[in-house]
């Protein structure tokens, strides 16, 4: 859903940092991001807002700011107070795009139940949020609601499963949060949880002796574009969507075999190098390489890897205009710089199957240097991080928070719009 295509006004998006973190369902699928709005603390002077007002803020100007633009064609989930829970801006959100995730400092008030039940009536469906035990307010709400929330972090050791056990019923269901590791995922989805919320994802498992696989499904998207002429610019869109054929196209041509004059660190310089008959050969042994696997773009590591790509890309062109080379090289270490999770292996082994500039391999190896600045940047936006600290980063960079949400806003639609085409 588009609730408006033009950007956010500065005014009220200097107010705030947004921060999407993915929800996965048991099948390591994207179903929704919660939506996290923190107050864009003494940036420039601006006046410190608390979570709480600049989720209100983004809630009562959502005609303006487009949520759908977002979280694209994913559910948001969206925290409310008592104070937000209880006001008329609420109906400004879709009910139908929604989940609005009740907070753990709500009581559960006859005029606070009787609220929900209002508006599950108009449509809007409840998660109830960082439930680490049965209180008497989680009991009342609980019936309410149509997804339990379990904070596994602030669990007491070994009381998780009997937890889930009280919680889980037919007909609400169980969400872990902050799950940072494969153990706990697996866990959790022993113990029966539905969706799963946290890093653990995007962090890399190291496998002794693994090797890269290239994505074959990728490459017969490639060779079909070949094969019906799409133009140059079509062709470049496509392979820089694609995290396993980034990195496989720039180890290729800075091979001896291709004979380049010197490092190609960008999709555009490798493709015009490498040239569309010699393009479409490798295309063609690449299907055929050994244990290629299949890696679906829709897949949430590689949706993360891809934003932060663009991200990147768009953050050079505003603060660097008119250098393409510099702005291709910043899509480059945003998509490399999940390299190691996707492929399971070190960074510095992925690093030794290309040739990239030195500036590239310190930010994706220290997260040092200008690169390196707006890669750091993006990774603590994604987990939400301390707003002070935010704002001392975008204020090295030269960014306000305004122009950064235009970027993110920008960046997500690209994404959103190439993976409805697939």
């Amino acid at each position: 859903m588009m609730i408006a295509s033009s950007p956010a006004p500065s005014k009220l998006a200097d107010n705030f940092f947004l921060a999407r973190q993915p929800i996965l369902n048991r099948g390591q699928r994207l179903v929704a991001y919660e939506l996290l709005f923190r107050g864009a603390a003494a940036y420039n002077g601006a006046q410190v807002t608390d979570d709480a007002e600049a989720t209100a803020t983004v809630i009562a100007n959502a005609a303006e700011l487009g949520l759908g633009q977002v979280v694209g064609d994913q559910m948001a989930f969206v925290n409310v107070d008592a104070v937000g829970l209880m006001s008329d801006f609420i109906r400004f959100l879709p009910n139908d795009k929604v989940i609005l995730e009740i907070l753990e400092t709500v009581k559960a008030t006859p005029e606070v139940l009787a609220r929900v039940r209002e508006l599950k009536q108009a449509g809007f469906k409840f998660a109830l949020d960082d439930v680490i035990g049965q209180t008497d307010d989680v009991q009342k709400l609980m019936p309410l609601c149509d997804v339990i929330k379990v904070d596994i972090k602030d669990m007491q050791p070994g009381t998780l499963p009997a937890l889930a056990r009280v919680l889980k019923t037919p007909g609400q269901k169980l969400l872990a949060e902050k799950v940072e590791t494969i153990e706990e995922f697996q866990e959790c989805m022993e113990l029966g949880f539905e969706y799963f919320q946290g890093y653990y994802f995007a962090r890399p498992v190291i496998l002794s002796g693994k090797k890269i696989s290239p994505s074959q499904m990728s490459v017969l998207h490639l060779l079909e574009m070949l094969d019906r002429d799409a133009s140059s610019q079509e062709v470049e869109r496509s392979v820089k969507h694609d995290a396993l054929i980034t990195l496989n196209l720039l180890r290729l041509v800075n091979t001896p075999a291709v004979g380049a004059r010197q490092r190609i660190n960008s999709v555009g310089h490798a493709l015009m190098v490498l040239g569309r008959r010699q393009l479409k050969r490798w295309l063609q042994i690449l299907l055929y390489v050994k244990n290629g696997g299949t890696q679906e773009f829709t897949s949430p590591l590689l949706q993360l890897a891809t934003t932060r790509g663009k991200t990147m890309e768009l953050m050079v062109e505003h603060r660097k205009p008119g250098q393409r080379v510099s702005a291709d090289i910043g899509f480059t270490v945003g998509v490399m710089s999940l390299m190691d999770t996707l492929f399971s292996i070190h960074m510095r082994d992925v690093l030794e199957s290309v040739n990239v500039l030195d500036d590239v391999r310190a930010a994706l190896l220290h997260r040092s240097g200008d690169y390196g600045a707006m890669l750091s940047l993006i990774e603590h936006i994604e987990r939400g991080h301390d707003s002070r600290e935010l704002a001392q980063m975008l204020q090295q960079l030269d960014l306000r928070p305004a122009e950064l949400y235009n970027i993110q806003l920008s960046a997500i639609e690209w994404v959103t719009e190439y993976t409805r085409n697939i």
